[in-house]
């Protein structure tokens, strides 16, 4: 049995390296999601429309570093160790400003900062050497890498835990003799985070049962409001859409009654009095309409033919959710592992570049309007301050505070000993507080088993909250939308949707 175990063991390491969690997902953050966040972001545009920049591919250059003599040379982790430097890669895109009514502009290759680099990585110097050549350079061979030097300290991007996005979860507020209930999905698309909240609950005195809450709308709405205004115009669409059980029909009807907005323009224009409240009407309406389209479910799309999948998506989570309230269906259990997802760099690092690299534009265009306003030819090379995105993200690496407030996400490497390393580098925090007992999630859950250690955890008050990855522990990436759809439309299943 024991000898089966370890051949077992040696069979998964031929293959596997133990970070490799940490080093594909940077690797697919670098190959693919630094351009993805480009493309998306918007063109700047500048003196009403008269000026446009439009930007390319970006190229990532493996680390070298600039002497005091202007020469540039080849930079090993081992010499950033000892010098206190960071080991980054250099970063081009290629950008174009256009003036209107001239012809496109050829694109240049634009400095726009520094990346820093994952051991290992493909953009790093050791990946695919050998144990001699690694000892060549200063390296152990039995380094795993996984982790990033900046300012000459080894800094480990710790992996996240948080509930499952893009799927419904159900739960139940306070006893159960109260009957409030809560419907969450936490819409992720392109890395851009929303969260919709639909809540039941019964009003003190006159009002609805049904309320939502999303991104940039100030307060909850009731829910009828919001499935108007997505297109479901008469009471008998807006009912029939969501039930065909009478209970959960009759509680609509008493939502719909006690609104006093009958038509999807009201509706709209309701949502614009919280969005742009004191604005002309023109621009009210326009704003509920850039809101709902760009904020609710994101990630089913953010084009206006879109409203009718969300209404239909929003129609399908009432009805879920009033099941638990009616006891006709269980609310989810939060600690079950297939609830969970965990962020590992790549996902970490995403969400800063996204803010970093908005930050460059802000600045771009800052710089662009000075040099116009001076009546200088506008230049994108003179521009581009490199160090804007470069700090942005040197910094939150060198403190573990990231983007949205969140703490201690990249900490010091545990160099105590070789096995510290390792158990540092699979490690796996929970976001929830370390003051509060969830004595739930603190528990050891069985669907953990095989994927995370039982044994080792801290004692205290992170106990349970900080978990390890079991040794054989493997984390599967995601597939794209498109893949699955396409491969279920391929199994001969009519309607994609509904599996989805």
């Amino acid at each position: 049995m024991v000898k089966n175990a370890w051949e077992l063991v040696d069979a998964f390491f031929d293959g596997y390296n133990l970070v490799d969690h940490h080093i594909k997902s940077y690797n697919d953050f670098v190959n693919h999601r630094i351009q993805d966040i480009i493309d998306i972001t918007e063109p700047i545009v500048l003196e009403q429309g008269e000026y446009t920049i439009k930007t390319g591919n970006v190229e990532i250059r493996k680390p070298f570093i600039k002497e005091a003599d202007g020469s540039n040379s080849k930079i090993f982790p081992t010499e950033a160790r000892l010098r206190n430097l960071t080991y980054s890669a250099h970063m081009y895109l290629e950008m174009a400003i256009t003036k209107k009514g001239d012809e496109e502009q050829d694109m240049e290759k634009v400095y726009i900062g520094e990346l820093p680099v994952m051991l290992k990585s493909n953009i790093c110097h050791l990946n695919g050497l050998g144990e001699k050549e690694l000892d060549d350079v200063g390296e152990d061979p039995q380094d795993p890498g996984g982790y990033f030097i900046v300012n000459g300290s080894e800094r480990a991007i710790v992996t996240m835990e948080e509930i499952a996005p893009n799927k419904i979860i159900l739960e139940r507020i306070g006893e159960k003799e109260d009957r409030r209930a809560r419907a969450i999905v936490t819409s992720i698309k392109s890395g851009f985070r929303a969260r919709i909240t639909l809540e039941y609950r019964k009003p003190r005195k006159k009002g609805v049962f049904l309320r939502i809450s999303f991104p940039y709308v100030p307060g909850e709405i009731p829910l009828v409001v919001l499935l108007r205004a997505l297109g479901f115009e008469t009471d008998q669409d807006l009912v029939t859409s969501v039930s065909d059980e009478n209970d959960i029909q009759f509680l609509l009807i008493d939502d719909i009654q006690t609104s006093e907005i009958m038509t999807q323009y009201d509706a709209i224009k309701y949502i614009g009095n919280r969005v742009a409240k004191g604005m002309t009407e023109e621009y009210r309406i326009k704003r509920a309409e850039d809101v709902i389209d760009k904020y609710l479910l994101p990630h089913i799309g953010v084009e206006p033919e879109k409203r009718a999948e969300k209404a239909t998506y929003l129609a399908e989570m009432t009805e879920m959710l009033l099941q638990v309230v009616f006891e006709k269906r269980e609310p989810h259990d939060k600690d079950h592992y297939a609830n969970k997802r965990l962020r590992v760099s790549g996902d970490l690092m995403e969400d800063l570049f996204r803010v970093a690299f908005t930050s460059l534009t802000r600045d771009m265009t800052y710089q662009l309007e000075r040099s116009l306003a001076r009546g200088k030819g506008p230049s994108v090379k003179q521009s581009v301050r490199s160090d804007v995105l470069t700090e942005n993200i040197k910094h939150a690496i060198a403190t573990g505070n990231w983007v949205g407030g969140r703490a201690g996400v990249s900490q010091l490497l545990d160099r105590t000993s070789y096995m510290g390393t390792l158990s540092h580098l699979k490690r796996v925090v929970s976001p929830l507080s370390r003051s509060q007992p969830h004595f739930e999630a603190r528990d050891l859950h069985p669907t953990q088993f095989g994927k995370i250690c039982p044994n080792e955890t801290p004692e205290g008050p992170n106990c349970g909250l900080v978990k390890n990855l079991a040794i054989l522990a493997k984390i599967s990436e995601g597939s794209a939308p498109e893949e699955l759809e396409a491969i279920i439309k391929k199994m001969g299943i009519v309607n994609p949707v509904q599996i989805l």
